[in-house]
């Protein structure tokens, strides 16, 4: 099938549009918190279990739901995510209380755990392996796209309709989706029918949810927090244990032997370290943009939008794909990565003289990211057998969601620890003086600055070590295939 689908380009277009769903709801609520606020009466936990029950359902369930589309079919998991995720984004957009919309957000966050693992996995079964860079970068370009479209679509939303419009745009999206893809979208799933892992899906489920929420908890409760401290043992504890049964059941539902293939590994260590310092970067870069240079939220989602329109210009012409087939998979992955670490370093040093070195560093980072993410979500795809396909994803979204979280965390903490204050218009609001205020806002410039320079080495480490681990596994199959 990967190597004739007919309509595997069309079928490109209807994951895309699945995928685009759920991405936009990552963001899109952000910009609705104060009329959230306002017209539910919606408290800071409110607010703050919205934005995570969301997030939690979804990374807690990618694995399993990978899982469950390799054995029960990655069609019919992608027809089950979009009637989840449409039913939920209605539920949402008529909630009357914090509590429907709290359930109706873990209600899509099922649907887009569903979606991300078997979207990636219909890609890897109706291309060919020639083609698969180019369309996994095309997969890639969409989330991208999502990203920065995200806060657009929402502002302009809210500034045409009420909160509910939000969510109920999803659902003409999701149904128009759910019908191509019962059309188009060849059904596909492990032949040999492995028996369901039901403890291995518990304990990743619950582990992994815990694991991020601990993660998301840290900078609001404090690291050293009983709460806080007792989550994390709790993910650790059960992790563990998911890992200790995964290493004897008979049919796992991760074999923890694809870690011991260095291209596999080479490729987790790089999503993570690149999600860390991609994530937790474009978070400070939002409040540098809004606190610093004085843009409203509107505004800074239009500033943020070249590094997507470049990311989308890339990988949509088919340039990154050619250079990636030129270069190699370990150079293309080493070279984005340093770009994208050279743009970290612009916003950085020349952000405080204005948009212009902004720009620079969002045009590097957009090169670079076009370059490396669907460099690095092939290689981790490649590593895993077809009939795998579906926890390749999972594992590729659930260290994405990881590496999303851990950066927002650390990079903020390392803001924390070099700005006092709460946030910058609290402090600004304490200060008493001209002189002051301006002293204030040198500090949270200076404490952005450090932030984002420990951003660029994160994604500068991963790039390096990535790259050697690729390097030295092509360099192993290589001596392999002479010496037969």
């Amino acid at each position: 099938m990967s190597t004739s689908y007919p309509k595997r380009w069309i079928v490109l277009g209807v994951i895309c549009l699945a995928q685009l769903t759920v991405l936009l709801d990552n963001t899109v609520l952000n910009v609705a918190i104060p009329s959230l606020t306002r017209e539910l009466g919606a408290g800071t936990a409110d607010i703050q279990w919205m934005i995570n029950a969301y997030s939690l359902v979804q990374s807690g369930l990618l694995l399993t739901a990978g899982s469950a589309a390799d054995r029960y079919g990655r069609k019919k998991m992608l027809i089950a995510g979009l009637v989840l995720f449409g039913v939920g984004s209605l539920v949402a957009g008529l909630a009357q209380s914090t509590g429907q919309l709290i359930a109706a957000r873990a209600g899509m966050g099922v649907g887009g755990a569903l979606l991300i693992t078997t979207t990636l996995a219909v890609v890897m079964q109706i291309f060919s392996p020639e083609e698969q860079p180019r369309a996994i970068g095309i997969w890639a370009a969409v989330n991208a796209l999502g990203f920065a479209t995200g806060p657009l679509l929402g502002g302009f939303m809210l500034n045409h309709f009420w909160w509910g419009a939000i969510f109920l745009i999803n659902i003409p999206v999701a149904a128009l989706a759910l019908v191509a893809a019962i059309v188009l979208v060849p059904e596909s799933k492990n032949p040999r029918g492995d028996r369901p892992d039901l403890l291995g899906a518990l304990l990743s489920t619950i582990g992994m949810a815990a694991l991020v929420y601990a993660i998301i908890s840290g900078p609001a409760h404090g690291w050293t927090s009983g709460r806080v401290l007792s989550i994390a043992a709790v993910a650790v504890v059960v992790l563990a244990a998911f890992a200790y049964w995964e290493n004897r059941v008979p049919y796992p539902m991760l074999d923890l032997d694809f870690f011991r293939d260095r291209r596999f590994t080479g490729a987790v260590t790089g999503v993570v370290l690149i999600t860390f310092g991609m994530a937790g970067s474009l978070f400070l870069l939002t409040q540098h943009l809004q606190f610093v240079l004085g843009y409203g939220p509107l505004e800074a989602g239009v500033r943020t939008a070249p590094l997507a329109l470049v990311i989308v210009a890339l990988n949509f012409s088919g340039l990154a794909a050619r250079w990636t087939k030129r270069l190699g998979m370990p150079v293309s992955i080493g070279l984005g990565m340093v770009l994208m670490s050279a743009g970290l370093v612009s916003i950085a040093s020349l952000a405080s003289g204005g948009y212009a070195g902004t720009l620079v560093g969002l045009v590097l980072i957009g090169a670079g990211a076009a370059l490396a993410n669907p460099a690095m979500a092939h290689a981790i795809m490649s590593a895993i057998p077809p009939e795998k396909a579906g926890v390749g994803a999972g594992i590729n979204g659930t260290l994405g969601e990881f590496g999303n979280g851990l950066g927002v965390a650390v990079l903020g903490a390392v803001l924390s620890s070099r700005f006092a204050a709460v946030s910058l218009p609290v402090g600004l609001a304490a200060a008493s003086s001209a002189e002051e205020r301006q002293k204030v806002a040198d500090s949270f410039s200076a404490g952005l600055e450090v932030s984002q320079l420990v951003g660029a080495v994160a994604v500068l480490a991963g790039g390096l070590l990535a790259a050697a681990l690729l390097w030295r596994a092509e360099r192993a199959d290589s001596e392999m295939v002479v010496a037969q």
